[in-house]
């Protein structure tokens, strides 16, 4: 499975101040591989690349909170809680139902800039199945032998020597394969169907459930994902992560975020304040053929990079040229279940991307034909599609009062959707 939080990665790193780098020359990594075992001096040189020289180690001071990691399941607190949240008594809602309650901050983002952004740039539909409706479900007497089965396992864990990797690991996938097995409640069908209705969602056809415990066809396929993002809560980076920041990571409650998927040509992310130099009046983006995992999750190659300034949108300058040899292409209407936890939105903890967004149907990986490709071939409609983007970001920015953490896509047709955004950190 390809690792899908790359640039979540790099984000909490860079909040951590850790060194965090990409090496795409082969012959610099070779150089880096024969300097194995020695102290080394990292100094940054321009915007994006490193210095790596040879030091006495001796001169190097011990890093702060160096030492041995304590892999015990508790931790000294940090003086962030997460706050346990109660069933709300709805099973799915609509997105002009969504409130600080109920979903978090990755359903409510988009929702706040619903009438306050220019007709050109789009915004999903959306749905979500709110804070403990995983809690709700599982405490249905469908579900009674899996939620005694569940609880067995969450004692295990709470006794377990994390330091044991290997029964840790396989812990935690006995728990998301209990939660997989779970079955959906009447009530919950019964929301989530007027919910999409409500919100011109297409509802998947066939029966909403397991594939051998009554689901079938597209709907058998939803459900799968969203019980994979609930069982997410349960995979290792996540676990661990409560566990170093003194969280109880009982306490964490996935709302799942309901979108369809934009059959993009291009996607991008940005940041309305150039992560690389701190610069607030400096719009930075990436962008790669296809869908957006292509672009955070760890797919060889560059993408295409670029800075705009806000008092000139219409003049981007590219500071990079695209060299993934591949993207992920969706060629008909599905389906995506975003992650959207009581963990993610915490002021000092890092909770963006440890959880998994699941989409319905796989995307496909293609190759991509730079030459025949206008992002790259064509310099005028490439200039264009860059100033777009980053007027987007900038009328985002404008709208909700702050940096902002931005991910897109611009569809076939040209039409430019926004399908997240969340304050830069």
């Amino acid at each position: 499975r390809r690792s899908s939080d790359l640039a979540h990665t790099s984000v909490r790193a860079r909040n951590e101040r850790v060194l965090f780098a990409t090496v795409f020359d082969a012959s610099r990594m070779s150089e880096l591989e024969g300097m194995h075992g020695q102290a080394v001096n990292c100094a940054p040189v321009g915007a994006d690349d490193l210095r790596i020289t040879s030091v006495d180690p001796s001169s190097l001071g011990a890093a702060p909170g160096a030492g041995a990691v304590n892999m015990s399941m508790s931790a000294p607190s940090s003086g962030v809680n997460i706050a346990k949240r109660e069933f709300m008594g709805r099973y799915a809602v609509p997105s002009p139902e969504f409130t600080g309650a109920i979903v978090g901050g990755k359903s409510r983002n988009l929702q706040e800039l619903r009438g306050r952004l220019p007709d050109w740039i789009n915004l999903p539909a959306q749905v979500a199945l709110p804070f403990c409706t995983f809690d709700a479900v599982l405490a249905h007497p469908n579900n009674g032998h899996i939620a005694q089965h569940l609880q067995g396992l969450r004692q295990e864990l709470e006794h377990l020597d994390f330091s044991n990797q290997v029964a840790f690991q396989d812990l935690l996938g006995r728990i998301r394969a209990c939660i997989m097995q779970m079955v959906p409640t009447p009530e919950l069908v019964d929301e989530m169907s007027r919910a999409f209705a409500a919100e011109r969602l297409p509802w998947p056809e066939g029966h909403l459930g397991p594939e051998g415990a009554g689901g079938s066809g597209a709907a058998a396929h939803a459900w799968a994902a969203v019980t994979g993002v609930w069982a997410s809560k349960y995979n290792e980076r996540a676990v661990l992560s409560c566990r170093k920041a003194g969280l109880s990571h009982e306490n964490v409650s996935m709302a799942v975020l309901c979108q369809p998927v934009v059959q993009s040509q291009y996607a991008f992310v940005l940041h309305t304040t150039n992560p690389q130099t701190g610069d607030p009046n400096e719009i930075y983006g990436e962008v790669v053929c296809g869908m957006g995992e292509a672009l955070v999750g760890n797919f060889p190659g560059r993408a295409l990079s670029f800075v705009a300034r806000k008092d000139d949108l219409t003049n981007p300058r590219v500071t990079g040229f695209p060299s993934k040899a591949n993207g992920l292409f969706t060629d008909a209407p599905t389906l995506i279940f975003r992650s959207d936890s009581n963990g993610e939105d915490l002021e000092g903890f890092a909770g963006a991307g440890l959880y998994d967004s699941i989409q319905m149907h796989e995307a496909k990986l293609r190759p991509v034909d730079y030459s025949r490709d206008p992002i790259v071939s064509d310099e005028t409609f490439r200039a264009q599609a860059l100033a777009a983007i980053a007027h987007a970001a900038n009328e985002i920015e404008q709208a909700l009062g702050s940096p902002q953490d931005i991910e897109g896509c611009i569809a076939a047709d040209g039409a430019l959707y926004v399908v997240q955004t969340r304050p830069q950190v």
